[in-house]
C-alpha cells in the first residue's frame, strides 16, 4: 500500500534544518534501503511543505519514522498527515 506523509514547516525551516539534516536524511536513506520510501523531498516555493512517497504493509513504520525524526523531536514540523494512496497509474512498478 502508498502512504503519503506530509509535513507542516514551521517559518524559516529550511534554514533551521541544517543542524539536523544529515540525521534527517541518515533515517530516510534507512527507510529507503529496508524499500520504505518511495521518493520525498520539500515543496519549493514557498518550501512551508514536505512530502515523502511510502510503500509498506503496515502504517505504523511511518508513525515509528516520525516519532523519531529530528525535524518533528526539534519541532521544525507543526503538522504531518499520513494518508493512504489509492495508486491508479505506476511506471515504476507494475504491481502499483
Amino acid at each position: 500500500m502508498y502512504y503519503l506523509l506530509f509535513y507542516h514547516t514551521i517559518d524559516n525551516y529550511v534554514e533551521k534544518r541544517a543542524p539536523f539534516r544529515d540525521q534527517h536524511l541518515s533515517l530516510l536513506n534507512q527507510e529507503v534501503d529496508n524499500n520504505h520510501v518511495v521518493l520525498g523531498g520539500a515543496l519549493a516555493d514557498p518550501a512551508d511543505q514536505a512530502i515523502i512517497v511510502w510503500k509498506v504493509d503496515n502504517v505504523k513504520i511511518i508513525e515509528d519514522f516520525v516519532a523519531n525524526d529530528p525535524y518533528v523531536k526539534q519541532g521544525l514540523i507543526s503538522r504531518y498527515e499520513i494518508r493512504p494512496w489509492k495508486v491508479v497509474i505506476n511506471s515504476l512498478d507494475s504491481n502499483g
